[in-house]
């Protein structure tokens, strides 16, 4: 070959070299045992990246480029492979595309109104938040349970929390954000800028009568003070699930206040997960004490090493609530619709079907209010909210409840207790009962 030729040839090679990306490597979760993990991983070119199980068998691996169904195929079907499969993006279930979730901003109207505080477990807290109408509908405030030294934890596994919030700072315990893999307490506030973030700060310190409805999103409108609307404005919107976990938690502590939490931060502020960092959060849990499992997220895939992973933590005694989904639809979703899992569903204030919610499948269990709550925002402010995922947090609060006496309770127990509810009519598909904490306290205590 020519001399002159050649070097052409070598300058286009290295011209592409330069201007061609690298090829981005692909994650899987892989489940294998320890003593096989060296000869799995050596045998199809994967390399491990994290363990999502502190007692092995769950991995996360990268494999250098997209693995072709057949070799899909092929690694699953390995005898020492016990699943294998790509590590999806998952959405909270607000934030969803098909969402069908629609605020009213005239449930809320009278809110504005009240601008009392009230003493709750310690703190200083709005009275519309304490005495909000779901609240009464539940019969929350009849409910008693027996003095106890035990301390149920309920794992929230979402966005994080604001650990400063007056209402929620006793009430937490140690979790973890997977999300940039430190221990602590994720703090939601650190998905903002500081300009976001000091402005949320600074509207909780405005009187309650200066402070007006702002619609974030479909699912939220939070209390705040009009300048720092403008401020959040000048800075960017907020992100589209920022807050969630703050705002789940508010609700779980409402129901069962000498409870803890843990949160465990698996979703960033835009309500996105890998599935790896869900999995590697209900591992946490279950090997930390929890005691509920709360997931406000849902998916039609079954993964089966979500599935696994939920087993291994009812396997040890950790019972796990699920939002149902809000796509107003017959769709099975999981975890929820995962053996055990108690499915929650969403009902209007008068007992009928929210028309966001799924229905009729058996990934619902039951039903609790989800329109117009009450609870937390980051920066000591509240916010109304709509979806399947907070009435999760009811049921997960109550869940909690009922295990007070012991710091345990099986599902068996559980799901009687939860099923001695307000009736509901077969044919909204929800569940056969709608959540009544009184009723259900009633019956737990009978036990």
């Amino acid at each position: 070959m020519n001399k002159s030729i050649f070097n052409l040839y070598l300058g286009l090679i290295l011209v592409l070299l330069w201007v061609t990306p690298a090829v981005a490597q692909t994650q899987y979760i892989l489940g294998t045992s320890a003593t096989n993990l060296n000869a799995v991983t050596a045998k199809y070119g994967l390399t491990v990246v994290d363990d999502l199980n502190s007692s092995g068998g769950v991995y996360l691996v990268t494999a250098p480029a997209s693995l072709p169904p057949p070799t899909l195929a092929q690694i699953a079907a390995d005898p020492t492979v016990t699943a294998f499969e790509t590590n999806a993006t998952m959405e909270s279930s607000e934030v969803e595309p098909a969402s069908k979730v629609q605020i009213d901003l005239g449930a809320i109207q009278s809110i504005l109104s009240d601008t009392s505080t009230v003493p709750f477990a310690g703190a200083t807290v709005r009275n519309i938040y304490v005495n909000q109408s779901a609240a009464s509908l539940i019969r929350l405030g009849l409910s008693t349970v027996p003095p106890t030294s035990k301390v149920p934890i309920v794992a929230v596994i979402d966005t994080g929390v604001d650990p400063a919030h007056p209402a929620l700072s006793g009430a937490l315990v140690t979790g973890y954000d997977f999300t940039r893999n430190q221990a602590g307490t994720p703090n939601e506030l650190l998905d903002l800028s500081a300009a976001s973030a000091n402005a949320l700060t600074q509207s909780s310190t405005v009187p309650p009568s200066q402070k007006t409805q702002v619609l974030l999103q479909q699912s939220t409108v939070v209390i705040l003070d009009q300048s720092t609307v403008v401020i959040l404005d000048g800075n960017g919107t907020l992100p589209s699930d920022f807050g969630h976990g703050t705002m789940v938690s508010g609700l779980i502590h409402l129901v069962a206040p000498t409870a803890k939490i843990m949160p465990l931060k698996a979703f960033k502020s835009d309500g996105s997960a890998n599935l790896s960092d869900i999995i590697h959060a209900i591992y946490y849990a279950a090997d930390n004490g929890a005691t509920v499992i709360s997931m406000s997220f849902d998916t039609e895939t079954a993964s089966p090493d979500l599935q696994k992973a939920i087993a291994y933590a009812q396997s040890k005694g950790a019972i796990c609530v699920a939002a149902s989904g809000n796509e107003g639809q017959q769709e099975l979703t999981y975890p929820a619709g995962f053996p055990q899992v108690i499915g929650v569903s969403s009902t209007t204030t008068t007992d009928g079907r929210s028309a966001f919610s799924n229905y009729g499948m058996p990934s619902i269990f039951m039903a609790a209010p989800g329109e117009a709550l009450i609870t937390t925002y980051p920066g000591n402010n509240y916010v109304a909210v709509w979806g399947t995922s907070f009435s999760t947090a009811l049921v997960s609060g109550t869940v909690a409840l009922l295990s007070q006496p012991t710091g345990r309770m099986g599902i068996g127990l559980a799901v009687d207790a939860l099923e001695s509810g307000h009736p509901l009519p077969e044919s909204l598909g929800l569940g056969q009962s709608r959540l009544d904490v009184f009723a259900s306290v009633a019956a737990g205590n009978d036990r």
